[in-house]
């Protein structure tokens, strides 16, 4: 028997899916020559436009995940063998064509069989964003041990978690003033010898996680309520990410830096900084208020099934359309956008195709 599906998930994992995909498409724009390019002040404006209200879709794709499987409801050897189908052997299968077939225009250099030896340790560069599927299981393998906890705490102790753990969402401004004021990044215990400080164990995405579990147990808010709580959150989150990746950028133009200065830009954008929580839990707020089955659900439903596909395979899309897409001269956010809506289209029609022919779940989820 199918497990009753929650509406608002299936809308908010394609909204995710989405931002990921233009998330992406805004890269060039701002990575490339040594590491870091921006051509001009207008690209960056565009760049720090979107992308400050995009970092929060990674997030939003772990609260999805976690809001129905934590705490566990089946034994652990169920829950990791469901998962290695759904997740695992599609990462296998993509990781290797990443390896052995080169994204269109970018063939130079290519050594497929360097690449299949680096998956021996990792992902390789071509296959970047496949970084979030090894967290992902990472935190998959971490949902057993906190399922008893999550079980026996109570509301109050949930929230003292939640509250530790937003404190962690500073760090990467902790780590900035202290090299300030300091002359060295590290804060509470962190050293050149020791990167696990008093703050690591309870931070990064495993909070998203319990965030999603709080969600869903304790806030049935109104829309009056959740709109007051979650635009002035969305607001402030997005001003932070905003202005500290604009006021990073260098005045004078074009920036051909080394990719430290990237890095740095980015600091609003990390996935557990406070900007991009805060971003992330507006938009879940918003989304779990939408329950209605109409039209629009019949179009988001098997799309948010086949999102997972989607996912692995948007980078051999994306960069051949984006490339085509900005050779017609179109200004920079026309280009950002279609490339986007375009790479979504083709991506989705190929991974819901691939899903229904026998033995497709291994190779989309």
């Amino acid at each position: 028997m199918e497990r009753q599906r929650v509406i608002f998930l299936d809308f908010l994992r394609v909204a995710a899916c989405f931002m990921v995909i233009w998330v992406h498409a805004c890269e060039p724009y701002y990575l490339g020559g040594l590491g870091t390019y921006i051509e001009n002040s207008y690209d960056a404006f565009w760049v720090t436009l979107f992308d400050s209200a995009l970092r929060c879709a990674v997030p939003l794709f772990i609260m999805t995940s976690s809001y129905l499987l934590f705490p566990l409801k089946s034994d652990t050897a169920t829950f990791f063998r469901r998962r290695a189908v759904r997740v695992l052997i599609p990462l296998a299968v993509w990781s290797v064509l990443y390896a052995v077939v080169p994204i269109w225009g970018c063939s130079e250099g290519f050594d497929w069989k360097q690449n299949l030896a680096n998956l021996a340790l990792n992902f390789n560069m071509q296959s970047g964003h496949l970084w979030f599927v090894y967290m992902l299981v990472g935190v998959y393998i971490a949902m057993p041990i906190f399922t008893p906890f999550i079980e026996r705490i109570s509301k109050r102790g949930e929230q003292i978690f939640l509250g530790a753990w937003a404190v962690t969402t500073l760090v990467p401004f902790l780590h900035q003033a202290a090299l300030a004021l300091f002359g060295r990044a590290e804060v509470y215990g962190e050293a050149n010898w020791n990167e696990f400080g008093a703050l690591y164990y309870i931070s990064g995405f495993m909070g998203y996680v319990v965030l999603a579990h709080y969600i869903r147990t304790y806030i049935d808010w109104s829309w009056r309520k959740t709109l007051a709580v979650a635009i002035p959150l969305w607001l402030g989150g997005y001003a932070i990410a905003a202005l500290w990746f604009w006021s990073q950028i260098p005045t004078v133009y074009p920036v051909n830096a080394p990719i430290d200065l990237a890095v740095l830009m980015e600091q609003s954008w990390r996935f557990c900084s406070v900007s991009v929580a805060m971003t992330t839990v507006a938009i879940f707020l918003i989304f779990k208020k939408f329950n209605h089955e109409g039209w629009l659900y019949r179009i988001v439903r098997p799309i948010s099934e086949a999102s997972y596909g989607i996912y692995l395979m948007h980078m051999f899309a994306l960069v051949p359309i984006h490339s085509l897409i900005r050779a017609t001269g179109l200004a920079t956010p026309c280009v950002i956008l279609l490339s986007t809506l375009a790479t979504f289209v083709v991506c989705a029609l190929i991974s819901w195709t691939i899903s229904k022919i026998k033995g497709g779940k291994y190779i989309v989820g």
